[in-house]
């Protein structure tokens, strides 16, 4: 057995064990695998011992692996889906837009609208996720929740027909206490409960929330995806690319 399927068949059992303490079913649960940083190889070994959503930090990054990649996301028996869950600058929404299947990052309405301008223009609909802010650190990306911009992008994703709305991400605070992560996550579904009952039209289904560090404590609040990189590929290489 291979490191990468010894690591999927642990990491399996511990997403399992957290379900069934939430009482909650596995397949309710999808695992994202994170392959920011590893070479098109990788994916494909991924995608060979059965995982289909990977998910990747840097347009210019994902830009190298994709041809690679082509006939297993538009001719494969399953396949695989790759979604940009890092931070977008509005000047290359059209490329992410190109690219990607979804773009799990959505944290302005210039960005929703460039988004959606651009996948209108190659003729496809967009899956989107919001990120919204729950930190107090100032390098974490994302909405704030109360803010008038949230309330804009919420009120005019609708009218973005070209984007289709799933959900909301969010990232935890990096190294906090158990306590303090889970009431992250549980103040993303209490937002997302919220948001559901006053914005009907919109699909807040998906809650993409916790990593190789605090995945359980994520699904223990509801996370419908967890992003798992580290804990699937191990230790990973600094970034050495182009800067985006």
């Amino acid at each position: 057995m291979s490191q990468l399927a010894e690591n999927l068949e642990k990491l399996g059992s511990t997403i399992a064990d957290a379900c069934r303490r939430a009482g909650r079913r596995s397949e309710d649960v999808e695992l994202m695998a994170v392959s920011k940083t590893y070479p098109a190889q990788t994916i494909v070994e991924a995608a060979a011992l059965g995982l289909v959503l990977f998910g990747e930090n840097r347009v210019q990054e994902f830009a190298g692996k994709s041809a690679e990649l082509e006939f297993l996301r538009s001719q494969a028996d399953k396949p695989i889906r790759m979604h940009l869950i890092g931070h977008l600058q509005s000047n290359k929404a059209a490329r992410a837009a190109e690219l990607f299947d979804a773009v799990d990052s959505v944290d302005s309405l210039r960005l929703a609208q460039r988004l959606n301008d651009a996948a209108e223009k190659l003729g496809k609909r967009l899956s989107v996720l919001i990120e919204v802010k729950l930190s107090p650190e100032e390098t974490k990306e994302g909405l704030e929740p109360e803010s008038v911009e949230a309330a804009q992008l919420l009120e005019a994703l609708p009218g973005l027909s070209s984007l289709e709305m799933r959900g909301l991400m969010t990232i935890a605070p990096w190294g906090a206490p158990d306590a303090v992560t889970q009431a992250c996550f549980r103040s993303l579904r209490e937002w997302r409960d919220r948001w559901a009952a006053k914005y009907s039209k919109l699909n807040l289904e998906v809650l993409s929330m916790g990593m190789s560090g605090d995945f359980p404590l994520a699904i223990a609040e509801g996370a419908t995806l967890i992003r798992v990189g580290t804990a699937l590929f191990g230790k990973r290489a600094p970034y050495s690319g182009p800067p985006e």
